[in-house]
């Protein structure tokens, strides 16, 4: 749709989008699962991350000026407003300046992603010498967990299909467990049967979480990104656990660029694809038939 050109208020920067990262949050906010409609602006523009030029910034922006590449988030829902568009606003406490070295469409899988692994990262205590299960490990979140984890001198086990395997490694992955060749905990079990320190899951239901939480050592860590977690449970196993929910900031997107700039963060985009082709790419988001992170270019 055509809307107006939108003009920044006190402490907001106007960007002009290259990009916008898709991601499993776009199409729950879509379907009623966060947010109170009587407090959201319709329309509603859909999409969290994005990065690209900053056109102008509102009374009070410090941080920004016009021309600056910037990425981070913009869904407001309040406002209405999303990254899936080629004019946007955001706060100026959700941009950050974008990496140098890489493009607009790989700068825009990072926000979203790219915090959560490293608060996930930071929360479970992860450091040299952990063993650390990431189950989900091929997304977004999970390469990113994976290269972190890896960078902190932690011995990462991650899921993954054969065609992914070699990938994994790649990224900082000490050893596979093909989740389609069996139980993973009876895998993982029967190569380290004193278990492992941190459980990171991005894909497990209750039921499975729970079945996942056997790998884990007596007093470890347990995490579900997906609400899995049961605090009784826990306790009941001994472990360490929660359900983990992300707190961004701009001080955490520019480590982030930091580490892409400086070769310590690989972003994988699987596919990038135009604005209007944005309705089939939430339904691949949505069905799971996604190849790696897809990235809509305008």
């Amino acid at each position: 749709m055509e809307l107006p050109q939108p003009e920044p208020g006190p402490g907001e920067v106007l960007v002009r989008l290259s990009a916008a990262g898709v991601n499993p949050i776009d199409w729950k906010i879509a379907d009623g699962m966060f947010g109170d409609p009587d407090t959201t602006s319709f329309p509603l523009v859909m999409g969290a991350d994005g990065a690209g030029e900053v056109l102008a910034v509102g009374t009070g922006v410090r941080r920004f000026t016009a021309g600056d590449a910037v990425f981070g988030t913009f869904q407001r829902l309040r406002h209405g407003g999303g990254s899936y568009a080629e004019l946007a606003l955001a706060d100026e406490q959700s941009l950050a300046h974008a990496a140098r070295s890489v493009t607009y469409a790989t700068s825009a899988a990072v926000p979203t992603a790219g915090t959560t692994a490293y608060n996930l990262v930071e929360e479970t205590r992860i450091g040299e010498g952990s063993r650390v299960l990431i189950v989900g490990a091929t997304g977004g979140v999970g390469t990113f967990v994976t290269q972190l984890a890896h960078g902190r001198g932690a011995e990462v086990i991650a899921t993954a299909r054969p065609v992914m395997a070699d990938l994994m490694l790649t990224l900082g992955a000490a050893e596979t467990v093909d989740h389609g060749a069996g139980p993973v905990a009876d895998q993982v079990l029967a190569v380290h049967p004193d278990g492992v320190d941190v459980l990171i899951d991005l894909a497990s239901d209750a039921e499975a979480f729970t079945t996942m939480m056997r790998t884990v050592r007596d007093g470890g860590t347990a995490v579900s990104t997906i609400g899995a977690a049961d605090a009784d449970v826990l306790t009941d196993h001994n472990l360490r656990g929660f359900n983990f929910v992300n707190r961004p900031s701009p001080q955490l997107l520019e480590i982030l660029a930091g580490h892409v700039d400086g070769g310590r963060l690989t972003v994988l985009v699987g596919r990038e694809v135009p604005l209007e082709e944005a309705p089939a790419a939430v339904a691949e988001q949505r069905a799971g038939r996604a190849q790696g992170k897809t990235v809509l270019v305008m």
